[in-house]
């Protein structure tokens, strides 16, 4: 198990456009995906992008099933994604609370698609098609902004709805990012 230290807000790394991936089934693409697997698991994380692990390569893992940090939220089928692109069905958007890794202790309202279709491929290759609606959506565009270099708080449009965890929710056990 190697839990690898996540970047933090203001990393020059996560502002970066990141690479697309060439080779598929690789041992280091393996390895790197073992990583966040193990990283991501440690921090109770939603998902992970290479990014917040410092490789900047189009690489993200999302997941949730029973999350302490998400207690609320609906399950999503754990994904390892791979170079992917995302087309919002529709206009229509909602406004969530959301939290990173990268942005320990802070939560904010940010306003994702409702539905979204994304495409792109797994560690081995193979393609990756669905349509998604709610909080996979939302875990979907939250994962792939690390990818363009695009942190949950740039897309805050109401910034009285964005602070720390335990000032915003006293009476809730949530946990810090």
């Amino acid at each position: 198990m190697t839990i690898k230290t996540v970047l933090k807000m203001g990393d020059p790394i996560l502002l970066q456009k990141a690479a697309e991936v060439t080779r598929f089934d690789t041992p280091e693409l393996h390895a790197l995906i073992q990583d966040m697997q193990d990283t991501m698991a440690h921090m109770n994380g939603a998902g992970i992008a290479a990014p917040q692990i410092g490789l900047s390569l189009r690489v993200v893992i999302f997941g949730v099933g029973s999350n302490p940090r998400y207690p609320d939220a609906e399950q999503v089928p754990y994904t390892v994604l791979i170079n992917p692109t995302l087309r919002p069905i529709g206009d229509a958007q909602e406004d969530g609370w959301e939290g990173c890794l990268s942005v320990p202790g802070l939560r904010g309202v940010v306003p994702r698609y409702e539905r979204l279709h994304y495409t792109g491929f797994d560690q081995y290759g193979k393609p990756i098609d669905r349509l998604v609606s709610g909080f996979h959506a939302r875990v979907v565009q939250h994962e792939c902004d690390h990818l363009d270099g695009i942190l949950y708080p740039m897309r805050i449009q109401d910034l009285t709805k964005f602070g720390y965890t335990d000032v915003l929710f006293p009476n809730q056990d949530i946990q810090d990012d």
